[in-house]
């Protein structure tokens, strides 16, 4: 390392993963990428990432280890099977950013001691825009020294870093915040749409609950009607920023552990009921504030389904 400048191994790099390692190149920092998509390789080639060849040949000789995966067994399966531990030197410092189950964060954690590795949990918040603007939300998960490690990458690739706890206190995070995200989304739709059903203008009702106790994020970034903010997806055909799908797998591993607890959480469980049919029908390709076009077909139908 001189002055400040870290070898990273970066596996994953898709919508989020490759912004987020462009960032570190563009931080001055040695990337060595790996994907198991030529055209998101070629991609990340151009932003500077250098093509490692494998997973295993980018930890072989990183001090930091990133992962950005789809899914809990992916992450378990490359540290386990596929050998990414077992080809990093001894401590290195491994961050799955990720978004996946607690159990099997914990799962990583403890492979990677196993392994004589340190170990750290930092999913995301932010979506592609802020993958690719720098401003994401690390929510971390893991030791404090090396969260202190870590620090100085993720505020490479976010505007704010939050060190939760533990082993897995990350990705409890995460799928907290993305339970109200789902919820207070269907609510803003709803509200939109019962306005539109009382002769209230899309933009007269923003004006009010933009600046009163409606006020949310889902509102005032992400609108999920045309018209009151510009850059919200729904100015874009519903093009995502975060993907229906996305949402759906995030609520879903939030009911799953409010089932696993006991938790009485009867929105956050209907609210991944209706993301998860939405995401496997017209939702597929859409953003997750695209979910209001069912809450009206629902209207024009009669049914209050929406279709969902």
């Amino acid at each position: 390392m001189v002055n400040g400048t870290r070898t990273i191994g970066f596996i994953g790099l898709g919508h989020m993963g490759g912004p987020m390692a462009a960032n570190l190149v563009e931080g001055g920092h040695r990337v060595l990428g790996h994907d198991l998509m030529p055209e998101l390789l070629a991609q990340a080639v151009e932003s500077g990432v250098e093509d490692a060849g494998s997973s295993a040949s980018a930890a072989a000789t990183a001090d930091v280890v990133i992962t950005m995966l789809p899914a809990g067994r992916h992450v378990l399966g490359l540290y386990r099977d596929e050998g990414l531990l077992a080809a990093a030197r001894p401590g290195t410092l491994f961050i799955d950013c990720s978004t996946i189950d607690v159990a099997d964060a914990r799962a990583a954690h403890e492979a990677a001691t196993a392994a004589g590795m340190r170990a750290l949990d930092a999913p995301v918040s932010g979506g592609v825009v802020g993958a690719e603007a720098g401003t994401l939300t690390f929510m971390a998960g893991g030791g404090g020294a090396e969260f202190a490690e870590a620090e100085p990458l993720l505020a490479v690739m976010g505007k704010k870093a939050v060190h939760c706890g533990g082993p897995g206190a990350g990705q409890a995070a995460k799928i907290c915040n993305n339970m109200i995200l789902g919820i207070s989304m269907i609510a803003v739709s709803e509200a939109f749409v019962l306005g539109e059903s009382l002769g209230l203008s899309a933009q007269s009702l923003f004006d009010v609950a933009s600046t009163a106790s409606g006020q949310c994020w889902a509102l005032t970034a992400n609108c999920p009607v045309p018209g009151p903010v510009p850059t919200s997806p729904a100015n874009r055909d519903y093009r995502p920023g975060f993907a229906a799908p996305l949402m759906a797998k995030d609520l879903a591993l939030a009911a799953s552990a409010a089932r696993a607890g006991g938790v009485p959480a009867e929105l956050g469980l209907r609210a991944a009921e209706l993301y998860a049919e939405y995401a496997e029908g017209g939702g597929a390709d859409q953003d997750f504030s695209g979910i209001v076009t069912t809450l009206r077909r629902g209207m024009a139908d009669g049914t209050g389904q929406g279709g969902v």
